[in-house]
Order: structure tokens, then C-alpha cells, then sequence
């Protein structure tokens, strides 16, 4: 994910919370009007990836199991199924299961955003007759997000002998830049969600999850909902975003620390990072991969580096100081290695998790962020390209080599 303290156009990267116990219906508010990423929808690159793709047909199914829903139990079932079914569709899609639905790529993941975009524009809008509160609306919405992103979906097999990697990608962002955008960590979570990976130390199956661009999730705890079940029982875990042009990072350092950039409903936020038990919050986290190892690998064509680097206000200063080695005693943070967008946050949450479960020194944990995922040269207005898939399918693979020397390094 794109780094915003190191370079403008080099950007770094995000489930509504809390879910909300459904009350009886009374008089129903009028249905909220769509928000600012479900708005992009009617632009014609989202129109035409739906399209190209099959997956304009998932908006529509979600509508007509709403209009047949009698009760607000039956859509919650609903749109429970339609979510679980989208995000199993898109992985099938992106590993070579089932019908193409189209001539667009299969690795690609904005098929999978731009459909759950339209599943949540028709939940805000629907108005059964039996009447929605709010809550209830809220809780919808909840559901509909944590089914269509796997994060209610990872399961391991029983049995000993086989390693566990948990690894979570991001959604499509920047999208008012350029609306074509792709995130090559949300295309690795569908091409590497229930696969095995072959290690020296044996087979190790990897489980994935996808997470929304926007601060206000990651405040209201989504990261921590989704990860803290499984951390305890997993022998590997690594958050990936988008990051630099032709690169690799392996990012030693997260900072407590967000920078404002905005997000995709447009809303920045400038702050510490918000946490359960403030009072116990470091400003600093640290990797627990095996970075050295992972650097040195011959993984793929992309270099891969270890990112030392962070800005800091030194301990008795006032100003942010760039410090190449990593912070100093008690500085105060203002970016980590991953900058201080929601890649840089959703490493530090999940780190800070690690620490606090107390497997700081037993669980291999921390965050890689791929390069940015570049379109053909002169290529300014088509959806895809050549060179866009084969950038993607590398991107991907690499991942997937990282995660194998991650798993087998010591």
C-alpha cells in the first residue's frame, strides 16, 4: 500500500462493527442514501468490470432475496448466504473453479469490491414493508461485510502436521484518482485463500481475509474482531497492502500514528490511533518475520527490502524527524515503516494483538507490502491490459514465495 509520508503518488492503504442486536421494528426511518463508494458505482470502468466478469448478476440476486423476505430473520439470512456465496464465488473465480463469467482476468479482486458495493447500496436502500430500524439496517450491513470479505470464513483442518499462515489484503482505494484501480493484495487473498504451500518443514495452508479502506472500521475494531480468534492458532500471520513503485517491503516498524490521508468514503483522520486500554498503548510495534530470510530468498523479479525506516518526534521535541535506522527511546510516532495510512495501522493493530496475547516471542507476525500494481505504458483509459494481468499473477506469486520462506524461517 502506497506510503503518503514518503511520496505523494505512492499511497498508502481498511467491516463495519459491532454487531448490532436487532430490535423490534417500530416506525421505519427512511432508507440513508447511498454512500460515497457506492456512488462510484454508476461510473462506466465499474459498470464494464461487473459486466466483463458475470458479477453484475450478484446485486440483482441480493434484491429479489430481499423482496421475498417476510421478516427481518429471513433477510438476515438472506443476506447472510448472498455475502458467504459472493466471496466464495470470487475465489473460485480467482483460482480457476467454475465459469469465467467473462473475458476479464481471473486473478482479478475488483470484480469481488464493486459487487459487494452494490449488495450494500441495496441493503441501504431497501424498505420492506414490515417496517427497519436502524439497527437492524446496521446490523445487515455488518453481516453483509464480514461474510463477502472471508473474515467469517477462515477455518483450518484438523490434525497435526500442517502449518497455518493467516494473511489478510485490502480493497481497491484512491478510487477518485482513478477508478480502474486494482489492489494486488486483495487479488493475492482470492488467489491464495485454502491453498497449501509446500514448505521444508511440510505442507502449510494459508486462509485469507479482505478489509475495507476506511478509518472508521478499523476504529470500530474490525481488525481485532476478525484476527484475535485465530492468532493463538496460527503459525504465521502477515497483513499485505499496496505499497511502492517496483519493490517489495518487508516493514520492520508500525507507529501508533494516522496521517489523514483520505479514505475511500473521503473522510481523513488525523490522530493517535485509536485502541481498547490506551493507557497500555506503545507507540511502536516491530515484525516478528523472518525478514532477514525473506530478503535474501530469490522469491520473484520484484527486489524485496528491509524497511527500517520511520518519522518520529523525537523524546523532548516538538518537529517529525526521519529516522532511516528506526525510532529512538521514547519518541512519539508519526509514521512507521508502512507510512501512516491503513497499512501502517492495520500492522499495527495486528502486532500490537500479537504482543497482547502475549505471543510476541512465539508467533511470526508483521506486514509486506507489495508493489504498486501498474497499468500497460499509454494506457490511461482501458479496465485491463496485458501487462496489468501479467504484473497482478507476478505480484501474486511472490506472495506466495514469501509466505513459503516465511514459513520456513528461523
Amino acid at each position: 500500500m502506497n506510503l503518503i509520508r514518503v511520496r505523494l503518488g505512492v499511497l498508502g492503504l481498511a467491516l463495519l462493527t459491532g454487531l448490532t442486536t436487532p430490535t423490534a421494528a417500530s416506525a421505519a426511518p427512511a432508507a440513508p442514501s447511498p454512500t460515497v463508494e457506492e456512488q462510484r458505482l454508476g461510473r462506466a470502468a465499474p459498470q464494464e468490470i461487473l459486466r466483463r466478469s458475470g458479477f453484475d448478476t450478484v446485486a440483482p440476486r441480493l434484491a429479489r432475496a430481499l423482496e421475498a423476505a417476510r421478516t427481518y430473520e429471513e433477510a438476515r439470512r438472506a443476506v447472510t448466504r448472498e455475502g458467504a456465496r459472493l466471496w466464495q464465488r470470487a475465489v473460485d473465480r480467482a483460482q480457476g473453479r467454475g465459469p469465467a463469467g467473462g473475458d476479464l482476468s481471473r486473478d482479478d479482486d475488483r470484480p469481488l469490491y464493486w459487487a459487494r458495493l452494490g449488495m450494500t447500496r441495496e441493503v441501504r436502500a431497501w424498505e420492506p414493508d414490515f417496517g427497519l430500524t436502524d439497527g437492524q439496517r446496521a446490523a445487515l450491513l455488518d453481516v453483509l461485510e464480514r461474510a463477502s470479505r472471508g473474515q467469517d470464513a477462515i477455518r483450518y483442518p484438523h490434525g497435526k502436521g500442517l502449518k497455518r499462515i493467516l494473511l489478510t489484503g485490502f480493497d481497491p482505494f484512491t478510487l477518485d484518482r482513478d477508478v480502474r484501480i486494482s489492489n494486488p493484495s486483495g487479488a493475492t487473498a482470492l488467489a491464495l485463500d485454502g491453498t497449501v504451500v509446500e514448505t521444508a518443514d511440510g505442507p502449510a495452508r494459508i486462509e485469507t481475509a479482505v478489509f475495507p479502506v476506511r478509518w472508521q472500521d478499523f476504529t470500530d475494531g474490525t481488525v481485532e474482531r476478525t484476527l484475535r480468534p485465530h492468532l493463538p492458532k496460527v503459525d504465521l500471520f502477515t497483513t499485505v497492502s499496496q505499497g511502492r513503485v517496483g519493490r517489495f517491503d518487508i516493514e520492520r516498524t508500525n507507529g501508533a500514528w494516522r496521517g489523514g490521508f483520505g479514505d475511500n468514503e473521503n473522510v481523513g483522520r488525523t490522530e493517535t490511533v485509536p485502541v481498547a486500554d490506551p493507557a497500555s498503548q506503545p507507540q511502536w510495534t516491530t515484525t516478528t518475520l523472518p525478514y532477514a530470510a525473506i530478503v535474501a530468498a530469490p522469491t520473484g523479479r520484484f527486489p524485496v527490502y528491509d524497511n527500517t525506516s520511520v518519522t518520529e518526534i523525537p523524546a523532548g521535541g516538538t518537529q517529525p524527524v526521519v529516522r532511516p535506522e528506526g525510532p529512538t527511546p521514547g519518541s512519539t510516532a508519526r509514521a512507521g515503516g508502512g507510512g501512516d495510512y491503513l497499512s501502517n495501522e492495520i500492522a499495527y493493530r495486528a502486532t500490537l494483538l500479537r504482543d497482547r496475547l502475549g505471543l510476541r516471542d512465539t508467533l511470526p507476525g508483521g506486514h509486506v507490502h507489495t508493489p504498486v500494481l501498474q497499468f500497460g505504458a499509454g494506457n490511461t483509459t482501458e479496465v485491463t491490459d496485458p501487462d496489468f494481468v501479467r504484473n497482478r499473477l507476478d505480484i501474486i506469486a511472490q506472495v506466495r514465495a514469501i509466505l513459503r520462506v516465511a514459513a520456513e524461517g528461523k
